[in-house]
């Protein structure tokens, strides 16, 4: 709850009552379903620990990845609309989630007016991500899609304590094709592209910036 920053400003005894949301924890495996597209909306997971990748099946039958999260992120936020789970949610590497029933989430909230700051923010910044995302696949060129994607992914490490330039990949390269609405090939295309012109180096799914400034160019972003 802390690492999620919903307990600030709150004093002891009402921190003390908003760690009562936390009904259990569970441990999830690689490739293994956090929850499935469709289901009847009832929690939502805190990722304490890994990555997730959620999805949806199109008409064709294919896979839609609509969005990754990692620790330190909610999963499940958008049920709250609409009474059920959107996209199924699966575990990119062995992870550890906190379940927090919503029913519990809305009595804590009437009662905690910081706690109800905190989630109407979240809401907003799920709100803005989705945003984002249309931006990214209505408007922007594959270069500056992987660019925005890669930044994007720097800050929220540099959020969490990590480094901004360095990090590990957990999905593949066909997964990202299928957030930004690209090809395969011209993901990997992209990518060589960026090693050429000194933005990134590129070591399987080891990724490092180089050259900040010059990739915030490349997707259009100023300063």
């Amino acid at each position: 709850m802390r690492e999620l920053c919903l307990t600030s400003g709150l004093c002891p005894a009402d921190l003390a009552r908003a760690e009562t949301m936390v009904h259990a924890r569970r441990r999830i495996k690689r490739n293994e379903v956090l929850f499935n597209g469709g289901e009847t909306f009832n929690s939502v997971f805190a990722i304490r620990t890994g990555f997730f990748k959620s999805s949806v099946i199109d008409k064709e039958g294919r896979e839609q990845v609509t969005g990754f999260n990692m620790s330190g992120e909610l999963l499940g936020m958008e049920g709250i609309g609409t009474g059920q789970y959107e996209a199924t949610a699966i575990a990119l590497e062995d992870s550890e989630v906190c379940m927090m029933p919503f029913a519990l989430i809305e009595e804590m909230s009437h009662e905690l007016r910081p706690l109800q700051r905190h989630l109407h923010t979240m809401l907003a910044r799920e709100i803005v991500r989705d945003h984002g995302v249309m931006m990214l696949l209505g408007s922007m060129r594959a270069e500056e899609r992987l660019a925005v994607f890669l930044l994007n992914l720097s800050q929220r490490f540099t959020v969490r304590g990590y480094s901004q330039s360095e990090f590990y990949l957990r999905m593949t390269r066909e997964e990202i094709g299928s957030y930004l609405g690209l090809k395969l090939e011209t993901v990997s295309r992209v990518f060589s592209k960026f090693q050429e012109s000194g933005l990134v180096t590129v070591q399987q799914k080891h990724i490092r910036i180089i050259d900040i400034p010059g990739l915030r160019k490349m997707a259009g972003q100023n300063g």
